[in-house]
């Protein structure tokens, strides 16, 4: 029997949902059960593919293709478990699959309303695989009051009816401020939510409060009276130091004991905390540092990159080094000095993106990492720029770019070694795309096979020559210049297995250069860091002693 726990938000957003939802699947499989993570967000977009990175952050990418909110990397991250298409639903594919399914007559004429069609699609949804795990663990996006949210309360409301009393509980988190003036940690704020809570219908079995420091008892017998849940289920959520301790912080809180409590399971079985414990110890007690540059076009949102951040953290983690990133905006390159922002880091790292701005400042900084045997990792377009950067200069390409920039800026005579792809081979089956398809629907999506050239650093990397990384974009490099720039150094080291699509490009006679046309960073963990990220910054480490 498959157990529900529903996670909502209160007071304000950004609390940190998605990383209690995580580290309470992290507790629940320390103590054995096996758990699905999922994310309920009430904007109407159908999903984050085509949302700008300033406006949601980044677009975490499922092996089945789905293009999903961040909070499913976090899930990933601390779980292991990887996540799926049904693991991630907006209000928008909600109300397009009800409104495609009344255009098909499928309601028989009857007149379609929130209650009970969008809640029933929404209860259906928070069933699929149903059966499969011991814990589905559902976190709402948004906080509690916002009138775009009220389906989704709903329907969770009326799925906790539905099922036999005990199969489904509910943790509201919310916010604990403390005014600096008179010294106090004022919970009247988390009242008012869990009283919009109740009027709702929904009443928090658990409480988990951010603050700063420890809940005084005198403060949590308040919220326990007035927000009727249990004092033991009032649980301090503080601020920490990194996200990785949240496992052991929330078990030291009593989350997941409160949790198995209210399910009434006991006795419960015993956690085996070890793998956390040293991950912590990995963050606390780092033995050197580095300084890695990631030159891209959201640098203002760190959220932008989040996967990318947590994997030099989890490569850190493996060398037992800290991390610390420079954030910089490829647009500085453009007309500056490249040497006076990149001289003295230890590693130079260029993500991808879309559109042409900033595209000629990566380019510039592929080429300083190139010449000045700076390791580099380039990551989709990060990969792209790399191999314009060496037809133009290796190659002698002077002209070298990519249609996506040519169309983006009216043409210019380009040479276009990176093109629109428009059609792949996926396993056994042709995809097609169209450039005047909707941008939702023209990438390569999602996870997909390489094979690695044997005798390559990449192989060598990652201990094998084939692998599965995955996907999310529209441009690849165009074979037919390979041999050109192989003369010049730069190995074509992996392919797909049709040999039509580069994957992979690295410098011959170079301490550490490699471009990736996938994300690895999508599937690294801090349990087990991905091969190029623990490498890339193994390299680092190496090149800040020769500095």
């Amino acid at each position: 029997m498959t157990r529900f726990i529903f996670i909502t938000g209160g007071v304000v957003s950004s609390l940190g949902k998605g990383l209690a939802s995580a580290a309470l699947g992290a507790l629940l499989q320390a103590r054995g059960y096996t758990v699905r993570l999922r994310k309920l967000d009430p904007y109407l977009n159908v999903d984050p593919g085509t949302m700008s990175p300033f406006e949601h952050g980044e677009v975490f990418v499922t092996d089945d293709g789905a293009e999903t909110d961040l909070d499913l990397g976090h899930y990933e991250r601390f779980t292991g478990v990887a996540a799926r298409k049904t693991d991630s639903v907006s209000s928008g594919r909600i109300y397009s699959d009800v409104l495609a399914r009344e255009r098909r007559g499928a309601y028989l004429g009857k007149t379609i309303q929130v209650i009970p069609h969008v809640t029933d699609e929404i209860k259906a949804f928070i069933t699929i695989g149903e059966g499969e795990v011991d814990f589905m663990l559902c976190e709402i996006g948004g906080t509690v009051g916002d009138i775009e949210g009220l389906p989704f309360f709903e329907a969770i409301r009326q799925f906790g009816q539905d099922k036999p009393r005990g199969q489904c509980i509910f943790i509201h988190l919310t916010l604990l401020p403390f005014l600096n003036t008179s010294g106090e940690l004022k919970t009247k704020p988390t009242q008012h939510s869990v009283k919009e809570m109740r009027s709702i219908g929904l009443a928090p079995d658990i409480l988990v409060c951010r603050s700063e420091g420890p809940i005084p008892e005198q403060e949590r017998g308040k919220l326990a009276l007035f927000c009727n849940v249990r004092p033991d289920a009032v649980v301090a959520a503080q601020d920490l130091d990194s996200i990785y301790e949240a496992p052991l912080a929330y078990h030291r809180a009593g989350l997941d004991r409160a949790v198995l409590d209210a399910f009434g399971i006991a006795p419960a079985p015993p956690p085996n905390l070890e793998i956390w414990a040293d991950v912590a110890d990995r963050i606390r007690n780092p033995e050197g540092a580095v300084r890695i540059a990631i030159v891209g076009k959201y640098t203002r949102l760190e959220d932008a990159y989040k996967s990318i951040a947590e994997a030099l953290t989890h490569g850190g983690m493996a060398n037992r080094v800290s991390v610390s990133t420079e954030w910089i905006d490829a647009e500085m390159f453009e007309h500056g000095d490249v040497a006076a922002h990149l001289a003295g880091v230890h590693a130079i790292l260029v993500p991808g993106g879309f559109g042409t701005r900033g595209t000629e400042g990566k380019i510039k900084a592929a080429e300083f990492a190139r010449t000045r045997g700076i390791p580099y990792l380039g990551i989709c377009l990060g990969m792209q720029v790399a191999v314009i950067e060496a037809a133009r200069n290796l190659a002698r390409l002077g002209n070298a770019g990519s249609e996506e920039f040519g169309r983006d800026s009216g043409g210019g005579g380009l040479t276009p070694v990176i093109y629109h792809l428009k059609e792949w081979a996926h396993g056994n089956t042709r995809v097609r795309r169209g450039t005047d398809d909707d941008k939702g629907g023209t990438m390569r999506l999602g996870a997909y096979d390489a094979v690695l050239a044997r005798g390559s650093k990449v192989a060598g990397i990652y201990g094998r020559t084939s692998i599965s990384e995955r996907h999310r974009h529209r441009y690849e490099v165009d074979i037919t210049y390979r041999a050109a720039l192989e003369r010049q150094g730069m190995i074509f080291s992996g392919m797909s297995p049709d040999g039509h699509l580069p994957e992979v490009v690295e410098v011959k006679d170079h301490p550490w250069f490699i471009g990736v046309q996938f994300h690895p960073e999508l599937k690294s963990r801090p349990f087990a860091p991905h091969p190029l990220f623990r490498d890339f910054v193994r390299a680092a480490w190496e090149n800040s002693r020769l500095m």
